[in-house]
């Protein structure tokens, strides 16, 4: 099977960098929309799609959740298996695709979500379109993606100004409307190698498109806004986050 965007060669780093909690990015900035808009999971049928470490499938399931875990990267899975070595949890891991999610029934879940994960499924359309089959009527897909409106990956980034002492921080964009894949590099930690996953921008008008397409009504949009922990922990990207989102969390209901 191949491997969306080289994640399982980054697995073992990525399972150290999210650990139970995930980063402070995960923790302090992107999770706490997306948590609330999850809302109560307890005696629901919840699938987590792209689960990475499964963080926070295991979260979800410690809440009361009955919990699926779908990823295509077969160390991803081994590595989220880890965290509970003996099942009990009870949550059923699924090697696959996003797109082809043969081995879901239709109509099997309450809830879906996706962390950070769309934007790096090349065949999102298709992911989308399994999203709208497998949940049950009135169930509710929720997920976090990098802000299309602001955050196009190397068409993207922070300028600053100075005037006098003070700084003043913008927002530049370019080549917004079209989609397009992108090499995001990520440094490892006392390394000097870079490694490099795929992402792909599409403007928010084509998640519109697509979730309408596969019977998903948006409901609600959050812009994750920095917590005092990322303030405290990360000043310099605070400033700007706290101007401009560079994330987006969106909840879509199945009509």
């Amino acid at each position: 099977m191949k491997e969306e965007g080289g994640w399982e060669d980054l697995s073992d780093w990525y399972d150290t960098k999210q650990g139970d909690t995930g980063d402070l990015w995960h923790r302090a900035l992107i999770d706490p929309p997306l948590l609330r808009l999850i809302g109560d999971v307890r005696d629901k049928d919840v699938l987590d799609l792209g689960c990475g470490n499964g963080y926070l499938s295991r979260r979800l399931a410690r809440n009361g959740a009955r919990v699926t875990a779908v990823d295509s990267s077969q160390r991803m899975i081994e590595n989220a298996r880890k965290h509970d070595p003996h099942d009990e949890l009870g949550i059923k891991y699924i090697l696959s695709s996003a797109g082809s999610l043969d081995s879901i029934k239709e109509n099997s879940f309450d809830l879906v979500f996706a962390n950070m994960s769309l934007m790096d499924i090349e065949d999102a359309e298709g992911a989308v379109s399994e999203v709208g089959r497998v949940l049950r009527k009135g169930g509710r897909f929720v997920a976090s993606i990098s802000h299309p409106c602001f955050d196009n990956g190397s068409n993207s980034g922070w300028v600053t100004e100075r005037n006098f002492y003070e700084a003043t921080v913008y927002r530049r964009i370019r080549a917004y409307r079209k989609p397009f894949p992108d090499e995001i590099p990520w440094k490892l930690p006392q390394s000097d190698e870079k490694m490099f996953t795929t992402a792909f921008h599409r403007p928010l008008n084509w998640y519109a498109r697509v979730l309408a397409k596969s019977g998903l009504a948006i409901r609600s949009l959050e812009e994750p806004e920095p917590t005092e922990e990322l303030i405290e922990k990360d000043p310099d990207d605070a400033p700007g986050l706290l101007e401009v989102p560079l994330h987006l969390v969106i909840e879509a209901v199945k009509i």
